[in-house]
């Protein structure tokens, strides 16, 4: 009986504890929850997702699958900081840059993307709203390895920043989280790493993800999957734009949730303990981009990608001129 005080006392400071960090849907909120919010210690988080084929054993929303978890764990790190509370929105289905454009293959089942202007506007766009209502803190959670992609959300977030003087950051466009972590390197022989080779997309390393995070979406024909392995990026587009190319690069059979579990591990260590310096006041601006050092050949793949963009772009604009009636 005369533990009680101390347990009644225990469990006030634990409720109050959780009362402070709190982790909050956006879609959920009101007006007034909205406004009663502390901007200077709340933080926004946008998860992403690009809607990207991925081969015939995994979902085209494999990366919005991953940045749903990432975005879950980053928030869990923030909160447990005291008084920080984090605001998640509602999760955005939209990329550029679909890994079958390395073989040039502009339609390809499971692809569904916005030209790069779209996909920064949106970012743009959603940066005023935010930036106007006097929200300070806003991290980009949104994995994918295309270069004009990364660029996109890295010119939304700089917006943001000289427009606003706040902060947006696009975490996955920093090259140290980029490229991260070398997690083969402490499961697989020689002999694997030499077959999994230079893989950007849904090699060994995806399907491991995915097994870890939602299993029951892998198709178990993973395992006899044939391997497309490659030395660098010629190689990749020389594979990419082959008939019959099935969408993936790498060895998928090599692909384990141990696998899976460890890269998650190593990359949210990494995401979430830069996404707490740069609230520390870390000038994240020095760090290096992902997207600002290309290889050459792939250079001339996203000159190729903003080319189709341009095609694009103009049949849309042609039809929307011929609507006299529409402003």
């Amino acid at each position: 009986m005369k533990r009680k005080p101390y347990f009644c006392l225990l469990a006030i400071a634990l409720l109050s504890a959780s009362a402070s960090a709190q982790i909050l849907q956006m879609a959920e909120l009101n007006t007034e929850q909205i406004r009663a919010l502390d901007h200077a210690k709340t933080v926004v988080l946008i998860p992403g997702g690009i809607m990207e084929e991925h081969g015939p054993y995994l979902p085209s929303f494999t990366d919005g699958y991953a940045d749903n978890a990432f975005t879950q764990d980053l928030a869990r790190a923030i909160v447990a900081r005291p008084g920080w509370t984090v605001v998640i929105f509602p999760q955005i289905p939209l990329g550029y840059g679909g890994a079958n454009n390395i073989g040039g293959n502009w339609s390809f089942p499971g692809t569904y993307t916005v030209r790069m202007a779209t996909l920064r506007a949106v970012y743009m766009d959603l940066g005023n709203e935010l930036g106007e209502q006097g929200f300070r803190w806003i991290f980009l959670v949104h994995n994918h390895g295309d270069p004009a992609h990364n660029h996109a959300l890295d010119q939304a977030s700089d917006y943001f920043h000289d427009t606003y003087g706040a902060t947006m950051v696009h975490l996955f466009g920093f090259e140290p989280v980029m490229n991260c972590c070398g997690t083969a390197d402490k499961l697989f022989t020689p002999a694997e790493q030499a077959e999994e080779g230079f893989t950007v997309h849904a090699g060994a390393d995806e399907h491991s993800q995915i097994l870890f995070l939602r299993p029951e979406l892998v198709d178990p024909a993973y395992k006899k999957a044939a391997s497309f392995t490659g030395k660098n990026f010629d190689d990749l587009y020389r594979m990419g734009a082959t008939k019959g190319w099935p969408g993936y690069f790498g060895a998928p059979r090599l692909a384990s949730a141990a696998f899976g579990a460890l890269a998650f591990s190593d990359q949210t260590r990494l995401l979430n303990g830069l996404a707490i310096k740069i609230l520390d006041g870390l000038d994240y601006r020095k760090i290096p981009r992902f997207a600002d050092a290309l290889d050459p050949r792939d250079a001339i793949g996203e000159a190729a990608e903003l080319d189709h963009d341009r095609v694009q772009e103009e049949k849309e604009l042609d039809w929307l001129k011929s609507q006299k009636h529409w402003p």
